[in-house]
């Protein structure tokens, strides 16, 4: 029979008694009915409530045909009475995103006429899909404007219209709607077709934040918060930008323009490292002029610089030139260069042997390999083909 929905008579309701009409085994656990209850069931994009119901654990609540069934760890005796208690904090959660969410996307539909088409309310963060694109900064507007309705703290309002009040009103909806039809009305703000819960007073939201938007389909979909959420995410970067000012010795109000001190400082730096190994690398090649065969580890090179040292190396050796650097802890990157020459068949037992992988063109080959010091300079004494 259908279940009294206590959550829609108070939605702060975080304990009731009930008592239990069903108890059935399921696959996992047990599924339990009441007669009546404030555990909100899975619909319009929000998760399920959790909780307990006396000693059981509420782990999903699901209706069927106006039933609320509760997936509980143990059964419960079928007629006997028990006190139902809502995971609160997790509820709040929920109505704080389903309610900012709605704010955003009724700002969205009314400045820019496109639909939200897809929302998912995840566990850390919540998407929305709208079929049209929006820049960061028209949503950074729509997000100080949400904020600012936050603040107002009006009255949500729940509305049950007949068929003739429904038809001549503007709510969004994602399908035609006709017979019994909650609407949910945050004044000024948004009217919408929902079976969800939400906060009682728009200042309940507390915080919206959106995180980001990229390209979705035919639109955009973007990251948000609200609430707790929000303050999480905004603690977070604090804590973040804190720890980079420590770092920098920089105010963390001055952090950006630090960064970019000490990229500018990187790059001058890079400069002066490159032009350094480009005349190492020349006079590598140098004192390697026709020495025919060589081997070389270097410490400390980028795989870019391992692939010019081989290169300038095997323009003067008169034979294989074959560069690696790293360590045999972490494996090393080479480069195996041979002028006129074809490495093919010998990077190939080089990845074979030392763990490696690589490739390129048949005079010239780069890659990684897992192996020690001594197993490469087995390796090569093995493979060398000049002595």
């Amino acid at each position: 029979m259908p279940t009294e929905k206590l959550y829609y008579q108070d939605v702060f309701m975080r304990e009731f008694q009930g008592t239990v009409t069903r108890c059935e085994a399921g696959k996992e656990g047990f599924q339990v009915s009441l007669d009546r209850t404030a555990f909100y069931p899975e619909g319009g994009g929000q998760p399920w409530d959790t909780g307990t119901l006396g000693e059981a654990q509420v782990r999903e609540v699901h209706e069927k045909e106006g039933e609320i069934w509760h997936n509980t760890d143990r059964p419960l005796a079928v007629g006997s009475t028990v006190t139902g208690r809502i995971d609160w904090e997790r509820r709040f959660d929920l109505m704080q995103q389903h309610s900012g969410e709605h704010l955003v996307s009724g700002l969205v539909h009314a400045r820019f006429g496109c639909d939200n088409v897809g929302f998912h309310m995840g566990a850390d963060r919540i998407t929305m899909d709208f079929n049209r694109e929006l820049s960061w900064q028209e949503l950074a507007e729509i997000e100080a404007e949400a904020n600012r309705r936050v603040w107002e703290d009006r009255e949500t309002r729940i509305l049950y219209p007949d068929e003739e009040v429904l038809g001549r009103l503007s709510y969004r909806s994602k399908k035609e709607l006709s017979g019994w039809v909650r609407l949910v009305e945050f004044p000024g703000t948004d009217l919408c077709a929902c079976c969800g819960l939400h906060v009682a007073r728009t200042g309940q939201i507390g915080m919206i934040k959106l995180l980001s938007v990229q390209k979705f389909r035919e639109g955009v979909r973007v990251e948000m918060v609200s609430g707790g959420r929000a303050l999480a995410y905004c603690r977070a970067l604090e804590e973040q930008n804190h720890r980079i000012s420590v770092q920098l010795s920089a105010k963390p109000g001055e952090t950006a323009a630090a960064v970019a001190r000490l990229g500018e400082e990187n790059f001058a730096l890079r400069g002066r490292v490159m032009g350094l190994e480009e005349r190492l690398f020349s006079q590598k090649a140098e004192e390697c002029r026709n020495a025919g065969d060589v081997l070389l580890f270097e410490e400390g090179l980028e795989p870019e610089g391992v692939r010019k040292l081989a290169a300038a190396v095997m323009e003067t050796c008169g034979g294989l030139c074959a560069v690696f650097s790293g360590s045999d802890g972490s494996g090393y990157k080479y480069a195996l260069g041979e002028k006129g020459g074809d490495l093919r068949e010998l990077c190939q037992a080089l990845n074979r042997q030392l763990s490696g992988r690589g490739g390129g063109k048949p005079f010239f080959v780069q890659g990684s390999a897992m192996a020690s010091q001594s197993e490469i300079q087995a390796f090569w004494l093995q493979n060398r083909r000049k002595p």
